[in-house]
């Protein structure tokens, strides 16, 4: 049985060049990068130092300012409760937007019951924040804006550089969840006027618990109080004996990624692209969510109006997508991501995200699109509002009866 994975945006396959590099760190240079009285700590060391240039190569930043962590929501943590504790007696105000991760959003929950305001801003309905709303919600104890670089459900991209003016404009703090960003599009947080910046490996074709957070050293230098203590690793903001091979990993795959951007990305958008086209030339009723132009090459979010996410997932079961009613947890409740961007509960529940990746071919692509149209299709029929639809009703203005 043929089976695609098309949810490379939840994570991705471990790269063999990326593995290649890795497996010499597991076996026979086994060393902590700490000790530094041995040649075994010495070329540790030395190779967390390589992973750190590849890794600023991406950002565009000092390879001193790349802090080693768990993965991005460690990042995000660092960055939101770190610099929230460290500026705490500047202010007590942090900028953040509806759609974020909730490795965001919870975080800000968290400082809210320490005694922290969280302003979440609303978006357009093609999921986009602007500058002048930043600006807008600024207020003279405004510590830290964190806006998502780009969105992990529908691929929107914000306008970065923007925010970043207005941020340096205001003497504020600016961070960014650049998790789905990272390795797939051009970065330069110099340019972006970006201070600080969550990343993870796994979603580049690295291993899953190893991700990195840039920490800006001037202009201004930004401090953050470590969430971790014990013996003041990484500019003493993540404690901690470092996962080697896995940053040796990262650093490959941060390489790999940066060489071949401009080809991948080229490559997979028009996968994306062919795969909207195969969608919406055989099927009707169908959404596309998110900005079509403002967005990652590799991710394509669509709502299939009249049938159930969860039931579509079931009925193309050979083929790994996400769906707009089950993105957190085991929940069946909407995407809160869908919703902030006005989408009704029909809309929302019925959406999958299909996210393409480096081993994603042509054929993967026409074989999810004829399985799509032979569910949907299928799934129509047995749907009494579809029916109903196509015969003119407006079932906005149904009542039904109870029983």
């Amino acid at each position: 049985m043929r089976q695609v994975y098309l949810d490379n945006a939840a994570t991705t396959p471990v790269d063999p060049r990326v593995l290649d590099e890795m497996l010499p760190y597991l076996r026979e240079e086994f060393g902590n990068a700490a000790s530094r009285n041995h040649s075994y700590g010495w070329r540790a060391e030395e190779a967390v130092d390589t992973a750190r240039n590849q890794v600023a190569k991406v950002l565009g930043c000092s390879p001193k300012e790349v802090i080693w962590t768990s993965g991005s929501t460690e990042s995000n943590n660092i960055a939101i409760k770190g610099v929230a504790r460290m500026y705490g007696e500047k202010g007590k105000h942090i900028i953040a937007q509806e759609t974020e991760h909730k490795a965001v959003i919870d975080p800000c929950k968290y400082l809210e019951q320490e005694g922290y305001r969280v302003t979440f801003l609303p978006v357009t309905k093609a999921g986009l924040v602007s500058a002048e709303q930043v600006r807008e919600a600024i207020c003279d104890d405004t510590i830290l804006v964190s806006i998502m670089f780009a969105n992990n459900e529908t691929g929107t991209i914000q306008p970065m550089a923007e925010i970043g003016k207005v941020c340096k404009e205001k003497g504020v703090l600016f961070h960014t969840d650049g998790t789905q960003a990272f390795g797939k599009i051009p970065v330069d947080v110099e340019a972006m006027g970006i201070d600080l910046f969550s990343l993870s490996a796994h979603k580049v074709y690295g291993p899953k618990g190893v991700g990195a957070l840039y920490v800006r050293r001037k202009r201004p230098r930004v401090r953050c109080e470590p969430v971790l203590h014990g013996g003041g690793h990484e500019r003493g903001m993540r404690s901690g004996t470092l996962n080697v091979p896995g940053i040796v990993g990262l650093g490959a795959a941060a390489e790999i990624a940066l060489r071949e951007m401009d080809t991948e990305s080229k490559r997979l958008s028009g996968l994306r692209d062919r795969m909207w086209k195969g969608l919406s030339s055989n099927l009707d009723e169908i959404f596309r969510n998110g900005d079509p132009d403002q967005c990652l090459p590799n991710i394509l979010n669509v709502s299939f109006l009249y049938v159930e996410g969860e039931s579509l997932m079931m009925g193309i079961s050979t083929v790994a997508v996400s769906s707009g009613s089950a993105c957190t947890s085991a929940s069946l409740e909407p995407s809160y991501v869908l919703k902030a961007l006005g989408l009704g509960d029909d809309l929302a529940h019925s959406s999958i995200r299909f996210s393409m990746g480096r081993f994603t071919t042509q054929e993967d692509i026409d074989f999810t699109v004829d399985k799509m149209v032979e569910t949907v299709n299928k799934l129509r029929e047995m749907s009494p509002l579809y029916e109903m639809a196509k015969e003119g009703i407006d079932l906005s203005k149904v009542v039904w009866a109870a029983h």
